[in-house]
């Protein structure tokens, strides 16, 4: 009876464990799942819906400098590099927004994304009073800007424009002068021209890295790119318009001065942009320098309207 016993206990005990991992297997299965089924959404549809013509891609799988990853947000959708702080490229769609649209309020305080390994923060750029009065002040920079976010995308859309994954540093004249008229022109300007306008915006380095004394795990860039494209239609193919700014402006500058073409800010960035465009197209459409279907002598009654005093005139 014992010698049963000793067989039947082991047997129970085997039986127990293989029910038990049956179990466990199927929650896994399950978890895989979702898993699968969320990163399949993700990527087959929740991307692309923010994207024109694909994500950019790096030019070089080898160099570091250019890898990201892509984080998507209410509104805009970015590839963020860990290595420099900075998001490598961000891209948005633009409608016209009504004159008396609303505005949110702006938040006082800047949000480290927990997505981000190197976890920059609003206190990240805190300078002293020494340096912002020096020529190595820095503001925190929008990439998908407060106002068009905030108005096209509501509270949520302002809210991931704060995130500190969609921040570089931008000298204060840049920032708050030119950036802001390039800012205020793309939303009403370019998508009252097209009706529906895309951007893809983001930093430029080059020569001798330079990082925040505050932090360094940001870098700093040397210039700012943005990229604008309609859509194409049945006989209407795409249009581009590509700024290139560097830090160094004195922000009175007509915005035409800077002007330039896709293909050299690919050469600066090492990213290729609308990579599923047919080739053909692709290689024209980012070679041109062709400003006049953008209508940028039409930015001086603009500005001018909304009391700004700096002439876009080229």
């Amino acid at each position: 009876m014992r010698s049963k016993n000793v067989i039947f206990i082991p047997f129970k005990l085997l039986l127990g464990l293989f029910r038990l991992s049956r179990k466990h297997l199927l929650l896994l299965l399950i978890i895989l799942g979702l898993s699968l089924g969320g990163y399949g959404y993700e990527v087959k549809i929740a991307r692309p819906a923010l994207l024109y013509q694909g994500a950019p891609q790096a030019r070089d799988a080898k160099n570091i400098d250019t890898w990201f990853r892509i984080l998507r947000n209410h509104g805009f959708i970015l590839g963020y590099s860990d290595l420099r702080g900075n998001p490598l490229w961000v891209e948005y769609a633009l409608i016209s927004v009504e004159e008396n649209t609303p505005s949110l309020k702006r938040p006082n305080h800047f949000e480290t994304d927990w997505r981000s390994i190197n976890r920059v923060s609003h206190e990240s750029y805190q300078q002293t009073r020494n340096e912002r009065s020096r020529t190595n002040a820095y503001d925190r920079g929008h990439m998908a800007p407060n106002y068009a976010m905030s108005h096209l995308y509501g509270r949520e859309g302002q809210a991931d424009s704060f995130l500190m994954t969609n921040i570089t540093p931008q000298k204060p004249k840049l920032n708050q002068q030119l950036w802001q008229r390039l800012e205020e022109t793309e939303i009403k300007h370019f998508a009252k021209l097209f009706g529906k306008v895309w951007v893809i915006t983001g930093p430029v380095f080059s020569g001798t890295v330079e990082r925040l004394h505050s932090d360094w795990m940001v870098e700093i860039p040397d210039a700012f790119y943005k990229i604008y494209i309609t859509e194409a239609a049945p006989g209407k193919p795409s249009i581009a318009l590509a700024f290139l700014m560097p830090q160094t402006v004195n922000g009175k500058e007509p915005l035409a001065q800077f002007v330039t073409s896709i293909d050299n800010i690919e050469a600066q960035t090492g990213l290729d942009f609308f990579a599923e465009l047919d080739d053909r197209i692709e290689a024209a459409l980012e070679a041109a320098v062709l400003p006049q279907p953008w209508d940028l002598q039409a930015l001086v009654v603009i500005h001018k309207s909304a009391g700004d005093r700096h002439s876009d005139s080229p």
